[in-house]
């Protein structure tokens, strides 16, 4: 198992960054901001993404800063918790090849712990980009942390992804991708 990030191993996760759970989350612009650097480059990468949403019909869609840079078919709603519950999700994941996870969203210690239990279970190496998740209150997300950490996820920062993905300086993609870092 590799250590480091592949642009070409790895896919994006983005859990229920939506419009009526975001404001209550401490830290959620950040979160939010990194979540959308994150789906910019893995669109100028061509890494591929995966984003859901809890019962969209109460919770709402993703939120606006987001679902401009969302592949609506890469968009599965859900009830379960985590995302491992939903059999859609479940196959777009094995249909991708990828075994590498990069996983951002909300809430931390929620349906993002939860997800990231079940992925870990499955044999994904998982990267839960810390100030790309949020909750309600920074000790649940902590907490959250500190158990995925404890089950094997790696727990890293957006530029780190970015500068993992990209491997090396100079290049056209190096170029497209460092407005997002500055």
């Amino acid at each position: 198992m590799a250590h480091r990030i592949s642009a070409t191993n790895s896919l994006l996760f983005v859990i229920d960054v939506q419009e009526k759970l975001a404001p209550a989350m401490s830290n959620g612009e950040t979160a939010i901001a990194n979540n959308a650097k994150l789906l910019q480059a893995a669109n100028l990468l061509e890494v591929p993404s995966l984003v859901s949403e809890q019962y969209p019909q109460g919770i709402g869609h993703s939120v606006k800063a987001l679902s401009n840079l969302i592949d609506e078919t890469c968009v599965f709603e859900k009830m379960t918790f985590s995302c491992m519950g939903e059999g859609a999700i479940q196959q777009r994941l094995a249909q991708s090849g990828r075994h590498q996870l990069i996983v951002g969203g909300m809430e931390t210690h929620v349906c993002v712990l939860q997800t990231v239990l079940d992925l870990l279970d499955e044999g994904y190496q998982v990267f839960v980009v810390a100030d790309a998740v949020a909750s309600r209150t920074m000790d649940n997300k902590e907490l959250a942390l500190a158990r995925m950490r404890q089950c094997g996820a790696q727990i890293v920062s957006t530029e780190m992804v970015l500068f993992e993905w990209l491997g090396r300086a100079g290049t056209d993609q190096f170029k497209q991708v460092l407005p997002l870092i500055k």
